[in-house]
């Protein structure tokens, strides 16, 4: 992951470049976002060592997120996009994740998950509306949260599934 020391000597360098659109991400942009997210999921209650889940395409969003996770202290699991409802269900309720982030383009899967997931304290969408409730706007809920680091970061990490040879996470 960025490191954050390369945020803050190198605020306005390409951290990320998204080779499908060519849209570039300073550092700066990075970790503001990053830090924000990490509030959110302080604020939200979760503690070090619980769990988070991302399940998204992959997008310009997807890095932050991650990041959050490893200065929260949080475990963030990565949810392949290309899976059932049930399946992402068994990985949310498995990796006891207390907060599911997603995106529009997931928006049908992603309902069927929180049905089926009534452990989750808070879902997050990629530009969600009124519409897509139980989530809430991702942006909107960020905009209230400092872009300051926390003030006792602890490392994080990701979880990862495989089908291995079951075929199940």
């Amino acid at each position: 992951m960025y490191p954050p020391a390369s945020a803050r000597a190198n605020p306005s360098h390409p951290c990320l470049i998204m080779a499908a659109t060519g849209e570039v991400i300073p550092y700066g942009e990075l970790d503001a976002r990053a830090n924000r997210f990490a509030h959110l999921l302080h604020a939200t209650g979760l503690k070090r060592t619980d769990h988070f889940a991302i399940f998204m395409e992959n997008n310009n969003r997807y890095i932050e997120l991650c990041a959050a996770g490893e200065r929260s202290g949080a475990y963030y699991t990565c949810v392949n996009s290309f899976l059932t409802a049930q399946e992402v269900a068994y990985i949310v309720q498995n990796s006891e994740s207390q907060v599911l982030v997603t995106s529009k383009a997931l928006s049908g899967v992603a309902l069927e998950v929180v049905a089926l997931c009534p452990q989750l304290k808070l879902c997050l969408m990629i530009d969600a509306t009124a519409d897509d409730a139980p989530f809430v706007n991702l942006d909107e809920v960020l905009a209230k949260f400092p872009a300051t680091s926390l003030v006792h970061e602890r490392l994080g990490m990701s979880m990862l599934y495989s089908s291995g040879t079951t075929g199940r996470p």
